[in-house]
């Protein structure tokens, strides 16, 4: 266990970005000079990286990705994340809170989280490009007297350009039908109260629906019931306790709601197909 601590490290926007928003453009040279890049770690901001050119290697969430340009990858807050390898790329960045952000985008970025990298073609990739290079000059104009406005403004528009490729590939841009939204409204609340909510029942009251309706949605859309979502999502977060701290494996089911630690022992191996210990070990580097 050495060189873990008690928490995953959460990293904030440095003191110099104190308006809630960093972009810029990175060759991979200053990439392989940041620590934190290479060490597991999550953000309390949301982070958006279109790569322009290369290869990386990306681990997040405990799945590891092989990115080649030209690629989108959105990281949600508190995701657990670490470049494992990368050759010869060029990103460009955005950092941004959610004070910055559009309603109705921070509610679409919570409905495709998580999301996994996305090629884009050429036509898109040109535009996503041009609006990163406004984003960026916007950013560098800090004397101008509508800074702000302007900075948000325009990595907003840039968020929206993410946004519409993700809703693309899932098929959700105008054919979004009940089961979509009943499935879309189940997810925000299983991320909101998965450690309170353990049954099904608990989500089916909270959407004013029944179980057997609820289960119907959310089999048609996903292919797997509520209770498989609930428990991977609980799964997920024993994860990246087991992984990213030193806390008892009893520690981290009383953490997640559970006070009968042989059950939640149990659940684990059932789902993982080993015991809690066992995937500490394995995962240790």
């Amino acid at each position: 266990m050495t060189g873990r601590s008690k928490y995953i490290p959460l990293k904030t926007l440095d003191k110099e970005f104190d308006k809630g928003i960093a972009v810029g453009k990175y060759p991979i040279a200053d990439l392989q000079l940041s620590e934190e890049a290479g060490n597991s770690h999550r953000h309390d901001y949301h982070f958006f990286i279109l790569q322009e050119k290369g290869t990386s290697h990306f681990e997040i969430d405990f799945e590891r990705y092989q990115i080649k340009k030209p690629s989108l990858i959105y990281i949600a807050p508190n995701q657990v994340h670490r470049v494992l390898k990368a050759e010869n790329i060029e990103l460009c960045l955005l950092a941004i809170n959610d004070e910055n952000l559009q309603p109705e985008y921070l509610k679409l970025l919570q409905e495709i989280s998580p999301a996994k990298p996305l090629p884009i073609n050429s036509k898109h990739f040109s535009l996503i490009s041009k609006a990163f290079l406004l984003c960026i000059n916007l950013f560098e104009e800090k004397e101008n007297k509508l800074y702000l406005s302007s900075l948000k403004d325009g990595c907003n528009t840039l968020t929206s350009l993410f946004l519409s490729q993700y809703l693309e590939k899932s098929k959700q841009v105008d054919t979004i039908s009940r089961f979509d939204l009943v499935s879309k409204a189940f997810k925000l609340a299983l991320e909101k109260n998965f450690i309170k909510n353990k049954r099904p029942a608990d989500y089916a009251q909270n959407l004013n629906i029944s179980v057997p309706y609820l289960n119907e949605c959310v089999k048609n859309t996903t292919g797997f019931p509520v209770t498989y979502h609930i428990q991977q999502r609980v799964i997920l977060e024993a994860k990246r306790l087991l992984y990213h701290s030193n806390k008892s494996v009893k520690e981290i089911a009383d953490e997640l709601g559970y006070e009968d630690y042989a059950y939640f022992s149990r659940l684990f191996n059932k789902i993982t197909g080993m015991t809690a210990l066992t995937f500490r070990n394995k995962n240790h580097d």
